[in-house]
């Protein structure tokens, strides 16, 4: 079950991995292919060479040529503008104990893992323009620290070209009663952490802010409100097999090392694929034998293949496709009759989950996401149905893994329901 890529997952093994982010919407790579640093999924690995930095000297600044001069010094530093006159840059010096990696929409170097904005449905930014994105820049970054346990802590803000990490006037900041400094992104940096990780039994937890300097606030009451919610001492900026990070525009899952290791791989989901289709499933009506395509076609979500299995939504009979049962001839994709029950509902191909991340468990693929048609196995459908994913500015719904495409608010899964070969 376990493929010797992710045997590297095994902690004692080297090259030690912390863990991966993986982007909700895809199902196993972008639709255009993964190129360099802008893909579906990136693996944090120890670098040879910690570049981790922590805070050390603060500086009160009055004239805006003092804060250049100390930001020109070609240290890290965060700079906290408090008024056209004062300015606090709080300067990072080098930390041998960590390694820190930023995840942002820039494509300039800083920038570890490129993201941009997730398109429901599977498709890329490139085939659909973002008119604006909401995906900071130097949205956030992950410091993992480089000796056992290699604990993963998140903090909003990354580091641009300048080492620099600037909170202008309008941006959400203030002054703790320790007397340190700090302050949230524009449009925040949201975490959830899962109660009891990543497995069929966890809940889903509730959503925090995180701030630049790491710690977990309760949500603004709009996303860029210039407010900060309420400190929650209790909870921690540690990142855990499942959580969720969300950047306003792109969600991802962090994945342990531990937690990969007990994840089914891509052979095995292959072989569950092989298994479906060598117990010849027919369309009940055509009796033609039904067969799931490639893993690799359905990563790009490509042409139907003829004998594509389809499925009634409604009710989960599987059947090839045919184009009869439509309800109205004007809307010929909406509602469609299952000529074995009779029960209306939507019509759609199925497509297998490649994303192996996504699973719960390692279960037959049995069950299919309302309206897209994906399949994975029972535990993971009803995991993921149970989720609120931040969707926009303020809203929240549950949303397929495998294409962020939102689930049915009355039913967010069908089990599907295959007939036999009759010989």
């Amino acid at each position: 079950m376990f493929s010797s890529s992710q045997e590297n997952c095994a902690p004692t093994k080297d090259p030690v991995k912390y863990g991966e982010l993986v982007v909700l919407g895809y199902n196993g790579s972008l639709p255009n292919g993964d190129r360099g640093r802008r893909k579906s999924r990136f693996a944090l690995y120890k670098r040879t060479k910690a570049n981790g930095v922590k805070p050390s000297t603060v500086h009160i600044l009055n004239t805006p040529q003092a804060s250049k001069a100390v930001n020109c010094k070609g240290q890290h530093s965060i700079s906290y503008t408090l008024s056209r006159n004062q300015t606090v840059v709080v300067e990072y010096s080098h930390d041998k104990d960590t390694d820190m990696f930023q995840i942002g929409r820039s494509t300039e170097s800083p920038i570890d893992f490129v993201v941009t904005d997730t398109i429901a449905g599977g498709h890329e930014g490139d085939d659909t323009p973002i008119t604006q994105s909401t995906i900071s820049r130097f949205a956030c970054r992950v410091v993992c620290e480089r000796n056992p346990p290699f604990t993963a802590r998140i903090y909003a803000a990354g580091f641009d070209s300048s080492k620099n990490i600037f909170l202008g006037e309008k941006a959400a900041k203030w002054k703790n009663p320790d007397g340190h400094m700090d302050g949230l992104t524009t449009n925040g940096v949201l975490v959830m952490h899962p109660k009891g990780g990543f497995t069929e039994e966890s809940k889903p937890g509730v959503w925090r802010e995180i701030s630049v300097c790491g710690d977990v606030y309760t949500l603004r009451e709009t996303r860029s409100a210039q407010t900060p919610g309420k400190l929650v001492e209790i909870e921690s900026n540690i990142l855990q097999d499942g959580s969720l990070v969300d950047l306003c525009g792109a969600t991802l899952l962090w994945r342990t090392a531990e937690g990969l290791f007990h994840t089914p791989t891509q052979k095995h989901l292959e072989a569950l694929r092989q298994e479906i289709n060598a117990a010849r499933p027919q369309c009940p009506v055509g009796l033609n034998t039904l067969a799931f395509p490639s893993m690799q076609r359905s990563r790009a979500l490509s042409s139907l293949e003829e004998k594509q299995p389809w499925v009634y939504l409604g009710c989960g009979h599987v059947h090839g496709y045919h184009n009869w049962g439509h309800r109205s001839e004007q809307e010929p994709n909406t509602q469609r009759e299952c000529p074995m029950c009779r029960m209306v509902g939507p019509y759609v191909p199925l497509w297998l989950g490649c994303e192996p991340a996504f699973y719960v468990d390692p279960g037959a693929p049995t069950h299919a996401f309302v309206p897209c048609g994906h399949v994975c196995s029972e535990k993971s459908v009803k995991y993921w149905a149970e989720i609120p994913l931040p969707h926009g500015t303020h809203a929240f719904h549950a949303a397929c893994p495998f294409c962020a495409t939102q689930l049915g608010l009355t039913q967010g899964f069908a089990k599907l329901i295959f007939q036999g070969p009759v010989d």
